[in-house]
């Protein structure tokens, strides 16, 4: 009888009105006790609410209803189709909806509708796959982000085919713990062709140098990725080289100048055929049991000198310090280029191009790494000048001379500061400039005595201050040494 009075009033009440009162009966399904009349008619209502000119009377309802899994199926099902403001909470809640609802939501509506469908908690894989497949970029990224979800590997490939040139997308994608080395390699590809094509675009470099430096960042990545991928991931990587056309004798010969045994490894069993076992026996014995592997691998005839004369280097030197990125051992290149260029016929062959390219690439990075070594000592040593300089060693003060006196000579006096030309500059130094010499930022690993020396009574605070910067200094000063 109340619902049937409600269904008279509703006809002819303001849209507020008409909204509370939906909200109110919505409410009432769910949690009263009504008897088998009451609740058909109140399901009646609702149903007829559906049909209301006023979207705040359904939105209403989406409130009450979106994440209830005793609510109505027929009006969560029409919600779902409603509007976006009225159905996103319905799509992103509600228990009620089938996989192949939300695969056609996904298929046909808008990005807003994709990105709550995204956001699900638990969302079927099935679903994920097809925003994967269709979805907008912020669908996507809703996607990547939703710690809830697990994505398929080659979902996860999908996004970074559609949408890895977004840098918002590959951020998220890198902070997940389920990429396999594939996947990895293709944002390390999109990085670097991104980066090319705005380079050659604003004319900074040409299309074809981009293309070249591109390809070589590329490959950098791809073994730095590899040297980190075992077992099934690094075969699954090197059978999606080989799909994508990337695996090729270039890529093979820098793997193995830069002591990336294991790519070139795998390289092998994936072109061959072969167990792993064999083909380490025969690329890596004497013989020539590397070139029949090279042949059946169908690498070019005229690369085969390389690897032969880099297989022999390092059989003769043993294995290369592999740890961190991958580099060109500027040694190993240098030897194999000697090698190919005593038996080349043209010294414009690709090979010995190649090589060339290889040795200047090593000679650069090898020159880099020793100029930040230098530049890295400089510093320090500049650092423990500046510190024995501002702070006099403890064991050299006596009591009588007065603590007080000696330490405001040596830090307000002109003459402890000027003495080196080289650290003039330093009175101007405060912890709060983004010097290079700043304590928290540098020299963290000094941090902890700072709670020895404020631990010690006030009447030797000053003494307990100048024996940290001597300590200070000391422990600088072996670090540098060693």
């Amino acid at each position: 009888m109340i619902v049937r009075q409600f269904i008279s009033w509703v006809r002819t009440a303001p849209a507020g009105e008409r909204a509370e009162a939906t909200r109110a009966l919505a409410r009432a399904w769910l949690v009263s006790d009504l008897s088998d009349d009451d609740r058909l008619a109140a399901e009646g209502a609702l149903l007829m609410l559906l049909d209301d000119a006023s979207p705040l009377v359904r939105q209403a309802m989406a409130d009450v209803f979106a994440a209830s899994a005793d609510a109505p199926p027929a009006i969560i099902a029409a919600l779902a189709a409603d509007q976006p403001d009225i159905a996103l909470p319905v799509l992103e809640f509600s228990p009620l909806l089938a996989d192949a609802d939300l695969v056609d939501l996904v298929a046909t509506g808008s990005a807003a509708v994709q990105c709550a469908v995204a956001r699900r908690v638990n969302l079927p894989v099935p679903v994920a796959a097809a925003i994967a497949e269709v979805g907008d970029a912020a669908a996507a990224l809703e996607l990547v982000e939703n710690p809830h979800v697990t994505l398929a590997p080659f979902s996860l490939a999908r996004i970074v085919e559609r949408h890895g040139d977004l840098a918002a997308i590959r951020e998220a994608m890198l902070q997940r713990d389920d990429l396999t080395a594939s996947v990895r390699v293709a944002l390390a590809t999109k990085v670097s062709a991104t980066l090319a094509s705005y380079a050659a675009a604003r004319d900074w470099i040409t299309p074809d140098r981009a293309s070249r430096m591109a390809a070589e960042a590329t490959e950098r990545s791809l073994l730095d990725i590899a040297s980190l991928a075992e077992g099934e991931d690094l075969a699954a990587l090197v059978h999606h080289l080989r799909e994508s056309g990337e695996l090729n004798a270039g890529l093979m010969l820098r793997a193995l100048l830069s002591g990336r045994t294991n790519v070139f490894t795998a390289a092998l069993v994936e072109l061959t055929g072969l167990p792993s076992q064999r083909v380490v026996a025969l690329a890596y014995g004497r013989g020539a049991g590397l070139d029949a592997l090279l042949t059946k691998a169908e690498f070019p005839a005229a690369t085969v000198p390389a690897f032969r004369a880099a297989v022999a280097a390092m059989n003769e030197v043993g294995a290369i310090d592999t740890q961190g990125v991958a580099r060109l051992q500027r040694g190993l290149v240098e030897w194999v280029l000697a090698q190919c260029e005593s038996g080349a016929t043209s010294a414009h062959d690709p090979l010995l191009v190649l090589l060339r390219r290889f040795a200047v690439e090593a000679a650069r990075e090898d020159a880099r790494l020793f100029c930040d070594d230098a530049a890295t000592e400089i510093d320090a040593q500049r650092f423990v000048a500046m510190i024995e300089q501002a702070s006099p060693v403890a064991d050299e003060m006596s009591e009588d001379e007065g603590l007080e006196d000696v330490v405001a000579e040596d830090w307000m006096g002109e003459e402890s500061f000027v003495e080196d030309e080289a650290f003039a500059d330093a009175q101007s130094w405060s912890a709060d400039d983004d010097s290079e010499f700043f304590y928290e930022s540098d020299f963290d690993d000094y941090a902890p005595m700072d709670e020895h020396y404020v631990a010690l009574n006030d009447d030797n605070a000053a003494i307990a201050a100048a024996n940290l910067d001597a300590e200070i200094a000391l422990l600088v000063r072996e670090r540098v040494a060693a």
